[in-house]
């Protein structure tokens, strides 16, 4: 992996199909890592891959699904322990609510 990093999306993103997005989308670009909801409103997505293919999901990600309105994206470095959050066996995973 030559890059991972860890993205907080605030705005209109939860109930609009986020995380289903993530993950499908992530998948499709072969990327590993999880996507969650957060009790703020907000939604942390974890992507580990090509540094490329990272920063394409990263742009995709301030656009988001149909429905949703990105207003605002921090990213930050995520580290190994971040990403073995996910379940076993998955490339990406969906996590419960943090």
């Amino acid at each position: 992996m030559d890059l991972m990093v860890r993205v907080a999306i605030r705005g209109r993103v939860q109930g609009v199909g986020f995380r289903v997005w993530a993950e499908m989308t992530a998948l499709e670009y072969g990327l590993e890592g999880w996507v969650r909801n957060r009790r703020d409103g907000s939604v942390e997505v974890l992507l580990a891959g090509p540094e490329e293919t990272v920063l394409t999901m990263v742009e995709a990600c301030r656009q988001g699904p149909p429905g949703s309105r990105v207003e605002v994206l921090d990213q930050r470095d995520g580290t190994p322990d971040e990403l073995a959050l996910r379940r076993r066996g998955e490339l990406f995973s969906v996590l419960a609510t943090a």
